[in-house]
């Protein structure tokens, strides 16, 4: 039996996730009211949702209250890779705070679920591997990464005490590497900045000695993780890791990418970025369980 039509909320829904949770809920029939201040997301991302009516666009920043009236909300808002999270550290702390602060505080006044897009960042540079959500995490709290890590890690600490102290419904997901189509050719993630010099067929610059791993997965999996747990019971809560169990190396993924492109790239090497994770892999049994 199909689900009733709610209005939902996605913050940072012009962006590269955000936009295809908009796109997935308009096609199952919800409506949308999605809000984005465009720094690093674009209209264009959903230029083609905007002719349907329910669908509705704000330009907005999160770091300001946000009043309006919906039965969900999704808050991805905050700039996800280095190039851009490290461009104004202190705005992207207060994005990752506040933005939760006031997506809680709606979500309290309204009654409703709410989900965060929290990150594998959470677990630092991890001495435990896979990674299960009951690690704590290595993470440098002074790093120029941890604007981003330490952010997202504040948001979880608020979303749990906002469930404790107010019995909010929240849904905390940890999401992994992301790839797939509306991702940004310049910022800095590894999979475009593969992919882009390989198509030009200019050398491919890997960090260190391209032994270091990362776990890879397609949008459209991302985002059934994410709206499955958003439907999950009140008592399903997370954190719950959203991404590939399967790691490759950044040497075999540039070989990868070279040998499907048939490009005439090469690889060449240049220094690790401080407090950049040495391997990274989610281990999904909980997802799989609930």
């Amino acid at each position: 039996m199909r689900q009733l039509s709610r209005r939902v909320l996605v913050t940072g829904g012009s962006g590269f996730i955000g936009s295809h949770i908009c796109e997935r809920l308009i096609e199952r029939g919800d409506e949308v009211v999605c809000v984005d201040n465009f720094f690093t997301g674009t209209r264009r991302n959903v230029e083609h949702l905007l002719s349907n009516s329910r669908f509705e666009l704000l330009r907005h920043d999160v770091t300001m209250p946000l009043f309006v009236e919906v039965d969900k909300i999704f808050n991805l808002a905050c700039p996800a890779s280095p190039i851009h999270y490290q461009f104004d550290p202190v705005k992207t702390t207060r994005t990752s705070v506040q933005g939760a602060i006031h997506m809680l505080g709606l979500a309290k006044r309204l009654k409703i679920p709410v989900l965060q897009a929290s990150t594998s960042e959470v677990y630092g540079d991890p001495s435990v591997h896979p990674q299960t959500e009951d690690y704590w995490g290595n993470v440098n709290p002074i790093g120029p990464r941890s604007c981003y890590d330490e952010g997202k890690r504040c948001a979880e600490a608020l979303f749990f005490d906002y469930r404790r102290q107010h019995q909010i419904a929240i849904k905390v997901a940890r999401i992994f590497n992301t790839y797939g189509p509306r991702t940004h050719p310049y910022d800095g993630r590894v999979v475009s900045s593969f992919i882009v010099p390989a198509l030009l067929n200019v050398d491919i610059c890997v960090n260190g000695d391209g032994s270091q791993t990362r776990s890879f997965c397609y949008v459209s999996d991302t985002v059934d993780g994410l709206l499955r747990l958003m439907d999950s019971p009140f008592e399903v809560t997370g954190p719950i890791n959203i991404g590939n169990p399967i790691e490759i190396s950044m040497r075999d993924l540039a070989a990868l990418i070279i040998d499907l492109t048939g490009s005439k790239s090469r690889v060449v090497y240049r220094p690790l970025p401080q407090d950049d994770p040495c391997r990274r892999r989610p281990e999904i049994s909980r997802a799989k369980e609930q």
